[in-house]
C-alpha cells in the first residue's frame, strides 16, 4: 500500500506525491532542485508536496554533507524516506511477490509439484543475484570471505555482519566459524509464506563460501535477525605430539 493522503485531495496530487517519494526511493536523498528537475515540476510545487511528506512522516530533511569549501548562504537540504515510507512501498511489492509465487505454485499443480516449482524459481532468482556477489567473495582471502559477502549483502539492503562463533569440540577437529548476520530482509514478509526463499539464499551461501552453512535464525520466521553459521575446520593438537614436545631428544 502506498502512502495514504487525505482523502479531500484531488487525485492529481495524491499521484504527485507518490511520484515524488518513488523518486526518492529510486535516487536515493535528494534536493527539492534535484526532485524537480527530474519529475519535471517547479521547486515550489515540490517544496509543497515534500512539506505534506515530511508531515505524515513519510519523508524526513536531512542537512547536505558539503566537502570542501562552503559557499555563501545555507546549504540545501537533502530528503530522505523515512523507515515507514520505505515499508509502505515495500509492502506493495510484497503483495505482487506474494501473488505472483501463490501464481506459479497453483500453475504447477499445486501440492509438491507447486512447491518444486516454487523452490526452482528461488534457487534462480537467489543465483542470479548471488553473481553480483561472486567476484567480490572469490577476490577476498579465504579466512575473509564471509566479510566479504556480509559487505556484499549490505549494499543490497541486507544491513549484514559477522561475528565470530565458539570452537566446537570433536574426536579429531575443532570446529570454529563465524555467524553471518542480516540485520534486514528486504523479502521477509514474501519469505514468511514461501520459505524456499529463505533454503535457497542458504544453498548460494554454501556455494559462494565453498563450505556448508547452517541457518540458525531468519526475521521471516519471527527472529530479530537471519544467523548463518559459516563453519571453518581447525585442526586439532595430536595429543602425542603434545606429551613428548616438552622433552628432550634422546
Amino acid at each position: 500500500m502506498l502512502p495514504a493522503f487525505d482523502q479531500g485531495e484531488a487525485e492529481g496530487h495524491r499521484g504527485t506525491r507518490n511520484r515524488v517519494a518513488r523518486s526518492i526511493l529510486d535516487h536515493g536523498p535528494s534536493t527539492a532542485a534535484d526532485l524537480a528537475e527530474r519529475l519535471a515540476l517547479t521547486p515550489a510545487a515540490v517544496r509543497r508536496h515534500l512539506d505534506a511528506l515530511v508531515a505524515e512522516g513519510i519523508v524526513e530533511p536531512r542537512e547536505k554533507r558539503v566537502y570542501g569549501s562552503r559557499s555563501r548562504g545555507r546549504p540545501a537540504k537533502l530528503f530522505a524516506l523515512t523507515d515507514c515510507g520505505r515499508d509502505a512501498f515495500y509492502q506493495a511489492y510484497d503483495e505482487l511477490a506474494v501473488d505472483a509465487l501463490r501464481w506459479i505454485a497453483e500453475s504447477a499443480g499445486g501440492g509438491e509439484k507447486g512447491e518444486a516449482a516454487v523452490a526452482a524459481f528461488a534457487r534462480a532468482r537467489i543465483a542470479a543475484q548471488a553473481e553480483r556477489y561472486r567476484a567480490t567473495v572469490e577476490a577476498a582471502a579465504p579466512e575473509e570471505r564471509t566479510q566479504a559477502l556480509a559487505r556484499a549483502l549490505t549494499e543490497d539492503g541486507y544491513a549484514a555482519t559477522t561475528r565470530g562463533a565458539p570452537a566446537i569440540a570433536g574426536r579429531a577437529q575443532r570446529l570454529a566459524g563465524e555467524q553471518l548476520c542480516q540485520h534486514h530482509c528486504p523479502v521477509a514478509h514474501v519469505a514468511e509464506r514461501f520459505p524456499q526463499l529463505c533454503e535457497a539464499e542458504a544453498e548460494v551461501f554454501s556455494r559462494l563460501l565453498g563450505t556448508h552453512v547452517q541457518r540458525l535464525a531468519t526475521i521471516a520466521h519471527g527472529d530479530g535477525v537471519c544467523t548463518t553459521f559459516v563453519p571453518q575446520t581447525l585442526p586439532q593438537a595430536n595429543p602425542a605430539s603434545a606429551r613428548t614436545s616438552g622433552r628432550n631428544p634422546a
